[in-house]
């Protein structure tokens, strides 16, 4: 058997990041590549009708080795890595027996992976952890996820006295930029449930994320000669950023946390005729994402009043939604993961992802799909790090989750 260690060296080191601008399914060619490669290697390990299709999405059966009929489960992570960072060149660093002092990735730029900035680090000291060498990310979002879910599926092929139902496997390209689930084939999939392998440090479970929408403002100046602008001149830039104040100063992403929603300014670029900004609206709860939507289109009709209609214009674009609402009819599924997890000695860490995930989607879509740790800190930048025990333990969840399935139901 490829070690967890190896298989995931080996995983980082391809150069898989999406793009968002591109317009492709998947966005980057390497993707397609990579999924290529996991598609021979779930054969090799004797997952025969392991296939891509012309999307980049991998699927896969263990097959089931018992007479009885249980749903089938599915295991799902993603190939991509975040277009926020570099990914190019990744070169991990493995770090034994952590010390719990700084460690040191890049000695020549100076860049040091300190507990004293990152205080997770104080949790894993004696465990290996493995980081970047401070110039990229490390892709253990979601490549952890990716190496767990093949790691649990060559030990069950070695193991066939473990019983088991049918299990399949997914792979998705460009869940980064959002497109994760677009041509996700659920029914093709044919599971009655899901994990995603995608969340951060050990013992996370989530079945709750953001409701989401983008939102794209434009505002419309007038350029005058600023010696003779008076009441004549309009300047787009001094409007945008009057919107900008008035919505509220504390709910951005730097001042909120837990179920606290937010908007968020993602990019601002213009002049004086022309500004256009980009804000991303997040809220747990369905009726303050309503609220929030309305507030900013509010906003926008005050500055129109005041400026004048079609000074302004505003397109909002719902996202994705909360996943809670799907997962609650059949909760039995996150009870089994954290029982799961309790069982292997982990503790459970229920909380809502400050995010989006391909589970989310794929809920809506009709396969219900919580999210469990893949085991990651810092995701997309040059600080990211993983445990190799994290992984460990996130491969004996996705097995223990597997024998409960088949256990009689008390």
């Amino acid at each position: 058997m490829t070690t967890i260690l190896d298989r995931f060296l080996k995983y980082v080191k391809i150069d898989t990041q999406s793009d968002p601008n591109t317009g492709l399914t998947p966005s980057t060619p390497n993707q397609f590549k990579f999924s290529e490669n996991l598609v021979e290697e779930l054969k090799a390990i004797g997952l025969s009708d392991a296939s891509i299709d012309e999307n980049g999405y991998v699927m896969a059966t263990i097959p089931s080795n018992i007479n009885a009929e249980i749903p089938v489960i599915g295991f799902i992570a993603h190939v991509d890595t975040s277009p926020d960072f570099s990914g190019r060149n990744v070169n991990p660093q493995v770090v034994e027996d952590y010390d719990g002092g700084d460690i040191v990735l890049n000695e020549e730029k100076n860049i040091c992976l300190s507990p004293s900035e990152f205080p997770e680090l104080n949790n894993y000291k004696g465990q290996t952890i493995i980081t970047t060498d401070g110039t990229t990310l490390l892709g253990a979002d979601d490549k952890a996820g990716v190496t767990e879910i093949v790691s649990a599926a060559e030990y069950l092929m070695n193991n066939p006295h473990i019983k088991h139902g049918d299990i399949r496997i997914g792979f998705t390209p460009d869940e980064e930029i959002g497109a994760g689930a677009d041509y996700f084939d659920v029914k093709k999939f044919g599971a009655s449930y899901a994990y995603t392998l995608d969340g951060g440090e050990i013992g996370e479970l989530e079945y709750e994320n953001f409701n989401a929408a983008g939102a794209k403002i434009t505002v419309r100046g007038r350029m005058v000669h600023p010696g003779y602008a008076k009441n004549k001149m309009r300047n787009s830039i001094r409007i945008a950023n009057q919107i900008i104040t008035m919505l509220p100063r504390h709910e951005t992403p730097e001042h909120t946390t837990g179920y606290e929603g937010f908007y968020h300014l993602m990019d601002f670029n213009g002049d004086v005729e022309k500004t256009e900004m980009s804000y991303i609206i997040r809220d747990f709860r369905a009726d303050r994402f309503e609220d929030r939507k309305k507030e900013l289109q509010h906003i926008v009709n005050k500055v129109n009043a005041e400026y004048g209609a079609g000074t302004v214009k505003l397109e909002i674009n719902d996202q994705y939604y909360n996943m809670r609402e799907k997962i609650e009819p059949v909760f039995q599924i996150v009870e089994s993961a954290k029982l799961a997890m309790e069982l292997v000695g982990v503790d459970p860490l229920v909380k809502p992802i400050r995010g989006g995930t391909d589970g989310s989607r794929l809920s809506y879509m009709g396969l219900p799909t919580p999210n469990i740790f893949a085991g990651g800190h810092n995701f997309h930048g040059r600080f990211e790090f993983v445990p190799l025990q994290s992984m460990e333990k996130a491969v004996e969840v996705i097995l223990k989750i597997i024998d409960l399935s088949v256990q009689p139901q008390k």
